[in-house]
């Protein structure tokens, strides 16, 4: 088994092709490059609740199937629906150039972190000519960052591997193949394929920035760049996932952040004390709309999606505003050629006409990923859930002992309250603290993947605290629920 990167719908399969038991016993092993565990639990762990309700308008999952709803994910037709599973990998890939014999095939593998993914890798076959391209290269030009969230990508280093690959592999390559999408076949066709894919993320990269440093701002960039005819001609680096628009933002982002220099943007007003003052500003509800609707029937439905939505944001219970802005957002998503973008237009339009999906506690959805976090994951997780305004005045630490990492640096750790935050320290105990918790990581990970309780296993004598048990409650009990379904095109 070869997990080429750290996303979902590249290990979350595993168990249907092998057993945690044959890999376990040997009989099976999981090669990926070196860092993907920690990865494949990084980049969903902080973000988790939000990044998977962003996802429903990239992909488009509750969207009808037809030619005025879902049609395609930009990479495939449609994401899975069940939870991912995960086994840990059994061999690292470490160097660029290192080769395993692997049921008597010999593989050369080539990491490429911080491309498409923080930790990923391409391989190829030298006995047979085939070459693997992970997710570095698709028929489509991919994302520099997805409109559901993420860490922004290396445009520049992703270009750069790229051109490695070629250097590497293309003079032996007869077929190569990638993660998504179909093969190339032949020599020359896979150096072609392979240096416009090179070309076009240097591209966006180097003319993004030439004009960020005249001064211009994302915003601007995205306006005035159109792809060259060299990379509109084919159809593998025009915008089917990814779309340019939104990729130029990602490269700026990453050099200067979101913030485009103009103090006006410094601070702005939030949408819906926007939206009031655009509603006086244009002289009630039904002037501005009356306005936009003159906008729409020319066909300008950007501007239409821009002025309505501080309607929407105003008065959220405005049909008329409802209606319209829905309109517009179906009339950009007929017209875009992202996938994702189409996706996202049309979910806005859905949910302004039917309301947001409801609002239900966030499930634990892959348990399998929560049992493979590493303990200051999970102290980090818990970080983000803590409820500040509750905390005020309270100072505690408490001392936990892992039982079955012995030995390890991972063996003691401290958590605790100061300022309304939670910090934690590996690698040793605190002399004052309220309570020491000794329990096994694996019981552990058991109580926060929500398959049991502290208070069972107290039950069951699998945990033991001594000192202050309440420390436990006032940190545990001080943790916020997220729920899914929360609004995204209306207040």
């Amino acid at each position: 088994m070869i997990y080429t990167h750290s996303h979902a719908d590249h290990f979350g399969g595993v168990l249907g092709v092998t057993t945690k038991a044959d890999v376990e016993s040997g009989k099976c092993q999981i090669i990926a490059p070196v860092g993907f565990l920690h990865e494949a639990i990084a980049e969903n762990v902080i973000a988790g609740v939000a990044m998977s309700r962003r996802a429903t308008y990239q992909f488009g999952p509750l969207l009808p199937a037809g030619p005025q709803g879902h049609v395609d994910s930009g990479l495939g037709n449609s994401v899975p629906t069940a939870a991912p599973s995960l086994l840990a990998p059994t061999r690292d890939i470490t160097h660029t150039g290192e080769e395993l014999v692997v049921d008597g095939v010999r593989i050369v593998f080539q990491l490429t972190p911080e491309t498409e993914a923080p930790a990923e890798m391409n391989f190829f076959f030298p006995d047979f000519g085939w070459l693997c391209m992970a997710e570095n290269c698709s028929h489509t030009m991919h994302n520099l960052v997805p409109i559901r969230g993420a860490l922004v990508r290396n445009a520049l280093n992703w270009s750069k591997y790229i051109n490695e690959s070629i250097e590497l592999f293309a003079d032996k390559t007869d077929v190569l193949f990638t993660s998504h999408t179909w093969p190339r076949w032949g020599r020359q066709d896979v150096r072609d394929f392979l240096t416009l894919q090179r070309d076009l993320y240097r591209w966006i990269h180097d003319q993004t920035m030439r004009h960020a440093n005249h001064g211009m701002t994302a915003l601007e960039i995205a306006e005035m760049l159109v792809l060259p005819d060299e990379f509109l001609a084919h159809e593998h680096t025009r915008g089917f996932y990814g779309d340019l628009v939104h990729n130029i933002k990602a490269v700026y982002q990453r050099y200067l952040s979101w913030y485009d220099g103009n103090p006006a943007n410094l601070n702005k007003l939030s949408p819906t004390q926007a939206g009031v003052k655009y509603l006086e500003l244009a002289g009630g509800i039904d002037a501005l709309l009356d306005s936009a609707q003159r906008y729409f029937d020319v066909g300008e439905y950007r501007w239409v999606v821009e002025l309505v939505n501080h309607a929407v944001f105003a008065e959220p219970t405005n049909q008329r505003a409802r209606n319209l802005q829905a309109d517009a957002l179906e009339q950009l998503g007929y017209q875009s050629e992202s996938a994702t973008f189409r996706n996202a237009y049309l979910m806005g339009a859905q949910e302004l006409r039917n309301g947001p999906p409801p609002r239900t506690e966030a499930r634990v959805r892959a348990r399998s990923l929560i049992k493979a976090m590493s303990i200051e994951q999970v102290f980090d997780v818990l970080g983000v859930r803590a409820i500040s305004e509750n905390l005020g005045g309270i100072a505690l630490a408490i001392n936990w002992l892992f039982t079955d990492m012995v030995g390890s640096s991972d063996e003691k750790w401290i958590l605790g309250v100061s300022n309304r935050t939670l910090y934690a320290t590996r690698g040793r105990h605190s002399d004052s603290a309220s309570a020491t918790v000794r329990i096994s990581r694996d019981l552990f990970l058991e109580v926060i993947a929500q398959t049991t309780t502290f208070v069972d296993e107290l039950k069951n004598g699998t945990i033991t605290i001594d000192g202050d048990a309440g420390a436990m409650l006032t940190i545990f009990g001080n943790l916020d629920n997220f729920s899914t379904g929360f609004a995204i095109v209306e207040p």
